[in-house]
């Protein structure tokens, strides 16, 4: 137990400086509206040791979460239930199927009873006693019914009823680990398998381990190539790491050195740096850290294969499980090995 606790916060504090990355490809702007941080939503941003935290609540004892709107600067107190049919909304498309949705209700419900037992036992002064905040940068994506209707349009009725639906058919379990609600982290697709917390972040999660999620590599731009010209990649590169030397061939800026079985680069060298590769997909903008680097003329070409940091779901593997009729708790079970749902 101790060493677990240990992991979750290098963990913890490993996630708190990363950047937050968008969840998954809707084709749409990923800094407004759909999708949000990679949080649990890319990077659990705001995790924290789970030592000492108090019981699961009752949710019947606390019917609504404190968001502080960034906009306003005001906390809305929103119930637990428009609270978790907003993430959803926010963070997986409607036309997913029904159990694909309730998998992810239950991911969002569950990251947001983290969140609020966190800030019950360290408050963060910037969220002015609010559990969380609807900066998605920090925290999982979610939208008022209001924003659902500007964002669907004249589908609102339909998105809306059906992620309803299913938000309530399992707003009343949680994923919990050792009586504790987990990291839930999830992604837009993977690689093809789902990468460990210790090799994205720095420290061993016993749940977010690598599983099979080969149903990836049939997914929308699955597999994509970022051209970088060799002006912009300089550029890039001295912006993310300064002081950087680039020696005159440009084919040398940029090396894969190891590689997880998941297929994250774990190391490269970038001019004479070693870097990991969640480091060069910040700094490229690149959709995944498991890519590969070739050089065609004065243009560096990555190829990128899935979306996200591939912790945790795959959102666009629970939609294909849920075509092939699985259940939302096989679904959840599969991605979370060793979890418990209560």
């Amino acid at each position: 137990m101790k060493q677990y606790l240990s992991a979750v916060i290098i963990l913890s504090a490993a996630i708190a400086a990363l950047p937050a990355i968008p969840v998954w490809f809707s084709g749409k702007a990923c800094s407004t509206g759909r999708p949000a941080a990679e949080v649990t939503a890319d990077e659990p941003v705001r995790e924290s040791s789970p030592a000492e935290a108090p019981e699961v609540p009752d949710e019947s004892s606390e019917e609504s979460y404190k968001v502080l709107d960034m906009a306003s600067g005001e906390v809305m107190e929103v119930p637990v239930r428009d609270y978790v049919i907003g993430a959803v909304c926010a963070e997986m498309p409607a036309s997913f199927g029904e159990e694909a949705l309730k998998a992810q209700a239950v991911a969002a419900h569950t990251y947001a009873e983290r969140q609020r037992l966190r800030e019950r036992e360290s408050p963060t002064p910037e969220l002015k006693g609010a559990d969380f905040s609807n900066d998605t940068s920090k925290y999982q994506g979610y939208f008022t019914e209001e924003q659902a209707k500007q964002y669907f349009g004249d589908s609102f009725e339909e998105s809306w009823s059906k992620i309803s639906s299913a938000a309530d058919q399992v707003l009343p379990f949680l994923i919990t680990y050792e009586d504790e609600p987990i990291i839930s982290a999830f992604h837009s697709m993977s690689s093809g398998m789902t990468e460990s917390a210790e090799n994205a972040w720095g420290a061993a999660v016993d749940y977010l381990v690598p599983v099979d999620s080969s149903y990836d590599k049939s997914a929308p731009k699955y597999m994509e190539e970022l051209r970088c010209s060799r002006e912009v990649l300089k550029n890039k590169l001295e912006t993310a790491f300064p002081g950087i030397i680039l020696p005159e061939d440009m084919s040398s800026w940029i090396a894969v050195k190891e590689v997880s079985d998941s297929g994250t680069v774990l190391s490269a060298s970038a001019g004479d740096r070693t870097v990991t590769g969640s480091e060069l997909r910040s700094a490229l903008a690149l959709r995944s850290a498991c890519f590969d680097v070739r050089y065609e003329g004065d243009e560096a070409v990555f190829t990128t294969k899935g979306y996200g940091h591939g912790v945790g779901m795959s959102q666009y593997g629970a939609n294909a499980m849920a075509a092939e009729g699985k259940s939302w708790k096989e679904i959840l079970e599969h991605y979370y090995p060793g979890c418990t749902i209560k």
